[in-house]
């Protein structure tokens, strides 16, 4: 079976990881994870395909523009469901942190301090929990071939609609893949 990149030994950040089949029954079942840190004390990462039924303005209770508070919350994984990270662009800092524009943020303040200055052209995704993985813990993962990789991107992230980012992957991976994107959820269905 072909596979899409995978992992070589060195940092995913600023990459997506996907289930590519292996994960059914599992939390991360068809999702597509960002991982947003990656190093020697483990991964962090954050679900970009799962919105929540919540909006922001539901669960954050802060000074936020109608725009931030009209936004569907995010789940971004397992770890810690009441903990707030946000994705959000910036135009002008080439190095954002995980991808060039892209920077992540856990502070609520910051969230304030970004939504003050929020403008049409700016991109924001407010998460809650996260996707974790202790030291080598993801390393096995990618030996076992449990993960696709592919590497992301802030139109994947923001301008694809999130039920459809995994789909819109897979089948930019092979036949393979694109087949089990189009199969149904679940295969007793077939």
């Amino acid at each position: 079976m072909k596979d899409g990149p995978q992992y070589n030994g060195k940092s995913l950040k600023g990459h997506f990881l996907l289930d590519g089949g292996k994960l059914q029954g599992s939390y991360f079942h068809r999702t597509v994870v960002l991982i947003c840190q990656h190093d020697d004390e483990g991964a962090f990462g954050l679900v970009v395909n799962r919105a929540s039924d919540n909006r922001v303005g539901d669960l954050i209770i802060a000074d936020l523009p109608e725009a931030l508070k009209d936004q569907k919350l995010f789940a971004g994984g397992p770890v810690q469901p009441a903990a707030l990270s946000y994705l959000h662009t910036q135009n002008f800092v080439p190095d954002g942190g995980i991808l060039p524009n892209l920077s992540i943020g856990h502070s609520l303040e910051e969230l304030v301090d970004i939504g003050e200055a929020y403008s049409p052209d700016q991109q924001v995704k407010i998460f809650a929990g996260y996707s974790g993985w202790s030291p080598g813990q993801l390393e096995d993962e990618m030996k076992r071939q449990s993960w696709l990789t592919f590497p992301a991107t802030t139109d994947l992230i923001f301008h694809t609609r999130p039920a459809e980012i995994w789909r819109s992957i897979m089948k930019q991976l092979g036949w393979e893949q694109q087949l089990f994107a189009d199969s149904p959820d679940d295969l007793s269905w077939n």
